[in-house]
């Protein structure tokens, strides 16, 4: 099934956040995003000559859109790390799929469709439900600014996604699609990185630092997972299930919990646990229910095909 892509997405997602974590020892978050786009880049360009494809593209709007919306997403997100605690930031960044659904329904009750199952809806409603248990996430007064940029990063972020998905529908490759972002965040992150310095900004980020052997490979894992991850996360999107896709996307908090557990040594508790098997489950019951949605398609084009 395409949409389990996204799994492979999620996976190197994980890997991704915990080299960024380490990497943010030595690089502003500016650098990281440029650094992350170069390298993106790099291997894009490889790809598309590896599969006799050029950056020559009908869709430069589409790509400006989905750059500039992702961009925006992914700056919002940082902006909400540094402000909110970890769980709750993860948490509210997590709604992007229950935004999806929003986005989707809406958009089918408008043009007078039924093409939602509510068992779908109900899976990613219980893949947040685990993600809630998993990070049990606290907020203060002080902290509803932050909270708000949270949940519009998350909502900027099921936007990007439905962006894919329509560039991949119309037959745009995913390493184009991929390349376009990164360039798009490399420019962001020179931009970042130069205004920093103009702003007067902390030290850490006024200039490009230095470099050393284990943060350079920690930059070369970043971009290469980064930009692997947006290709399968392409692909799952453009071939599976949109909603089945979102749902299992909820699965990276697994990965990233698990990381936490191996690295540094954070333990999970029995709620956290319960938190792992309802997302778990929600990616389950969100596959059961695209089955049987697609099953009798499936039957109906075999019998007109005889």
């Amino acid at each position: 099934m395409q949409s389990l892509w996204m799994l492979l997405a999620s996976l190197l997602f994980s890997i991704m956040g915990v080299c960024v974590k380490l990497a943010s020892s030595y690089y502003s978050t500016a650098e990281i995003v440029a650094y992350r786009g170069v390298i993106g880049m790099l291997l894009m360009l490889a790809l598309l000559y590896w599969q006799g494809q050029t950056l020559r593209t009908r869709m430069f709007g589409h790509h400006l859109w989905r750059g500039a919306i992702g961009v925006a997403a992914l700056w919002l997100w940082f902006y909400a790390i540094a402000r909110l605690p970890l769980a709750m930031a993860v948490t509210l960044n997590y709604m992007s799929p229950i935004w999806l659904a929003a986005i989707l329904c809406g958009g089918a009750y408008l043009k007078k469709q039924q093409q939602l199952e509510s068992g779908l809806l109900l899976a990613i409603a219980c893949g947040f439900v685990g993600v809630i248990l998993l990070l049990r996430p606290v907020m203060h007064a002080d902290q509803i600014m932050g909270g708000i940029i949270a949940l519009i990063s998350g909502m900027l972020a099921a936007v990007a996604y439905l962006q894919v998905r329509q560039m991949g529908l119309m037959g745009e490759p995913e390493a184009r699609v991929v390349f376009y972002f990164s360039a798009s965040c490399a420019v962001a992150g020179l931009v970042g990185t130069m205004l920093s310095g103009l702003i007067g900004a902390a030290p850490h980020s006024q200039t490009w630092q230095p470099h050393q052997t284990h943060s350079v490979l920690l930059l070369l894992v970043i971009g290469l997972t980064a930009a692997s991850a947006q290709v399968a996360m392409t692909r799952a999107y453009r071939l599976g299930n949109t909603l089945v896709t979102a749902n299992l996307q909820y699965v990276g908090i697994i990965f990233s919990s698990i990381w936490d557990v191996l690295i540094w040594n954070d333990a999970l508790d029995l709620m956290s646990w319960l938190g792992i098997v309802v997302i778990l489950a929600s990616g389950v019951l969100a596959t059961y229910y695209n089955h049987r949605g697609i099953r009798p398609k499936v039957a109906a084009d075999s019998i007109l095909s005889e």
